[in-house]
């Protein structure tokens, strides 16, 4: 991001009507832009568009959903194009039968916006992208919410938008939307809310059907978690394993790169009472920008932010660290000891987001401060009978509630109704 760039943006946080008329700008030049290209591009009918967070990475519900239908006969003569922000790192996937990789950026993206019959994103399409009657949007979102979303949100905004402003996005992806994918009842109700999506007579367009990404949860082997590690570089390592997954903050930006996330936990103190038995494997938000020097901690810390899936991540693991990141809805699945660490709890929820669910339904020890004695004491615990015993029921209902559809087949349930195959 160049220094004019930066310059603007920093100006736009602090002067909303600024912000709205740049974006304005900016939004006519492209939707003009993205018409002219749709009026001369046909809806190709065997043709399908996946993109993954923003074209960051090649996971999620997109993922399982495209590997599905890549094995099944009667997808064969469908066409694939997977969309990254760097298509180089993958075109390895154009060894995949009628596979296509291109830039996120560009004309021949737009193009094949204008020309797929589906788009399979997890993700806001962009605003000035609006798909033709006979195309159909799938909303795949990426998890069950914890934090209020859209609509929802009732707090001031974050740095770069109003709350009047994210609402106005989750209005206009809901007018573009054919369907959007829910694991669970509670799921389908917050999405309905967030999105509004009964005031425009979109509420019986969720398609509550349990999320496809989860469907690998269910089907791993041991040569998986064996790989898994090769890839990670820690198939030698003889120690219990910490995935730590904090979520981003709303109120930590950087105009200069973008979100960014300052680490509050004490890695010298962990490293010096875990050390020996335990390493962490650590995971920004994929909102985050900024990197993370970890070399102090090298052989305890690994910085796995880059890694493409993270249900490998939730595979390789024997506990799960987080804060408000929904990643620990996933994770039950597996139903392995999950500690919130949630040093900033009475901020976060008064002045940022605010949650869905009452926290205490959480199936494992909650921190609500900087405590690092007390989280070491848990993690040293958290995987004995007593504790694994003391949360079973809180365990079994929490998977009762938001994770009874996952149960490895969701993603055929998912492509053979959206996809009039």
């Amino acid at each position: 991001m160049n220094k004019l760039k930066a310059i603007a943006i920093e100006l736009t946080k602090k002067n909303v009507l600024l912000r709205k008329a740049i974006r304005q700008l900016i939004y006519m030049k492209r939707f003009l832009g993205y018409f002219y290209i749709k009026t001369f591009n046909k809806v190709d009918d065997k043709l399908i568009c996946f993109k993954s967070f923003n074209g960051k990475s090649y996971s999620c519900s997109p993922k399982a959903i495209y590997e599905y239908m890549l094995n099944q006969d009667k997808y064969k003569d469908y066409k694939f194009v997977w969309v990254f922000s760097n298509p180089e790192n993958y075109k390895h996937l154009e060894n995949n039968r009628n596979t296509k990789v291109i830039s996120a950026s560009g004309k021949e993206y737009n193009k094949t916006m204008a020309k797929s019959k589906y788009w399979i994103h997890n993700y806001r399409v962009a605003d000035h992208i609006y798909p033709k009657k006979n195309q159909v949007y799938v909303q795949c979102w990426h998890g069950t919410p914890l934090k209020r979303l859209g609509y929802d949100i009732d707090c001031g905004g974050n740095v770069l938008n109003t709350a009047e402003e994210i609402h106005f996005k989750y209005k206009v992806d809901a007018a573009k939307f054919k369907y959007i994918l829910s694991p669970s009842k509670f799921a389908s109700e917050k999405f309905i809310t967030a999105w509004n999506l009964k005031a425009i007579g979109k509420e019986n367009n969720v398609v509550e059907q349990g999320y496809p990404r989860n469907d690998k949860l269910m089907n791993f082997s041991e040569d998986d978690i064996q790989r898994i590690k090769t890839a990670l570089n820690i198939e030698n390592v003889n120690k219990k394993i910490i995935f730590y997954a904090p979520t981003w903050r709303d109120n930590q930006h950087d105009s200069s790169i973008g979100y960014t996330y300052k680490t509050e936990v004490d890695f010298d103190k962990l490293r010096d009472a875990l050390g020996d038995e335990y390493i962490i494997l650590f995971r920004a938000h994929y909102l985050v920008a900024n990197s993370f020097d970890f070399e102090k901690y090298s052989g305890f810390v690994y910085d796995v932010s880059a890694y493409d899936d993270i249900n490998d991540l939730y595979i390789v693991s024997d506990i799960l660290l987080t804060d408000y990141s929904s990643v620990f809805f996933d994770y039950a699945n597996l139903k392995k000891p999950m500690i919130f660490y949630m040093y900033d709890f009475d901020a976060y929820k008064n002045e940022m987001r605010n949650f869905y669910i009452d926290i205490e339904e959480l199936p494992g020890p909650i921190i609500k401060n900087a405590d690092e004695n007390r989280l070491i004491d848990e993690i040293k615990t958290c995987m004995d009978k007593a504790h694994i015993d003391q949360y079973e029921e809180k365990y079994i209902a929490f998977n009762n509630k938001f994770n009874y559809l996952d149960d490895g087949n969701a993603a055929q349930r998912v492509a053979d109704l959206i996809v009039q195959a």
